[in-house]
């Protein structure tokens, strides 16, 4: 292929990009939605804030328990305080108990959200035990009677987001795809690992492209796990052809993610890293955020620690000043780090080509 080819290859991919419309429901979304995937003690209030700020299209809460919705608990129900900019959002609720699923769902929804969605994914032992999340996949009548139930209670959309399966051997997410289309469910987010890999090992795309293009399914897929850089969320796009990408744990410590890759859907180009002192500035009005959201300046600090451990990757001779930033216990002590930080590596490029996510 000429370099003439190519080039208009891309133009046509970003013609197309550009005019899809992917629908939620009456929620209609252009392009290629970036969705900032749902994750416990992350998705919070400031972090949302700074992920729309850099381009997120689509918000979810931290996932909820439906028991403890039931209950009434009301550490569980300010997970799901909305704001105007989170829009459009989702509240994602979890459980293993159908009907106390149908009457948490019923309570988020009098939270006015722009859609529901059922975790049938998380791999953690605390919520897999009681055969929620992940579990479900071992059991796709029951999570279809689930999500069939739920569809009926509310009047709004519902969603899912799920995994491959279970185990290596066993992955019937193809089946479960089609199982939750007939229950109503009008679009389903996909991680691209088993349960039994939890968060570790590469996320497998390649069944999450065979549940796309499967001929019966009409709901929109949306891709996710994995997405560390600009090229590879084009790289996974291209590979499956999901309607939709969502980024999570790539996110944590680089919220303009978002925006990186936004750009290079639209242009073909990469955006520059930021600068060590640009993310500080980044990172403090995060933390401003998150001390005038909270109320007490400690439990504001608190929440913020793993997003402090993911925000300076690759820097020399930096485990003293990391290790302050996570022990501080005030604003002030947070703000004096950032400002030493910035003296000594403010003009510091960060390289993200080999960072963690665990």
């Amino acid at each position: 292929m000429n370099k003439c080819t190519e080039k208009l290859r891309d133009w046509l991919n970003l013609q197309l990009l550009d005019d899809w419309i992917m629908k939620i429901g009456n929620i209609e979304l252009k392009g290629i939605p970036l969705f900032l995937a749902p994750m416990e003690d992350v998705t919070y209030k400031s972090f949302r804030w700074m992920c729309k700020k850099f381009g997120a299209d689509v918000m979810y809460t931290e996932f909820v328990s439906s028991e403890a919705l039931v209950r009434d608990i009301k550490k569980t129900k300010d997970k799901m305080i909305l704001f105007d900019f989170d829009r459009p959002v989702a509240i994602q609720i979890y459980g293993h108990n159908i009907d106390s699923m149908v009457r948490a769902a019923q309570v988020a929804e009098e939270s006015k959200p722009d859609f529901i969605d059922i975790n049938f994914g998380c791999p953690m032992k605390k919520i897999v035990r009681h055969g929620a999340g992940a579990a479900m996949l071992q059991d796709l009548p029951k999570m279809q009677q689930m999500a069939a139930e739920i569809v009926k209670a509310v009047n709004i959309p519902v969603t899912a987001k799920t995994r491959l399966g279970w185990t290596e051997r066993d992955t019937p997410i193809i089946e479960a795809a089609e199982r939750l289309q007939d229950a109503g469910i009008v679009a389903l987010a996909i991680h691209g690992r088993t349960r039994d890999q939890l968060y570790t090992g590469k996320a497998d795309w390649t069944l999450i492209g065979k549940v796309k293009n499967n001929p019966k399914i009409r709901m929109p897929i949306i891709g996710n796990g994995d997405i560390t850089s600009a090229e590879k969320a084009k790289y996974l796009l291209d590979q499956t052809g999901v309607d939709a990408l969502m980024i999570g744990r790539g996110a944590i410590g680089r919220p303009w993610l978002f925006r990186e890759v936004r750009h290079y859907l639209e242009t073909g180009e990469q955006l520059p890293s930021p600068n060590v002192a640009e993310v500080v500035e980044i990172l403090k009005e995060q933390i401003r955020l998150n001390l005038e959201w909270k109320e007490n300046e400690l439990t504001g600090i608190l929440m913020l620690r793993r997003h402090f451990a993911k925000y300076f990757p690759g820097l020399s001779n930096f485990r003293e000043l990391k290790i302050k930033l996570l022990r501080a216990e005030t604003g002030d002590e947070i703000y004096e780090t950032l400002d030493a930080i910035v003296e000594i590596y403010g003009t510091h490029q960060l390289d993200y080509t080999d960072t963690s996510l665990r």
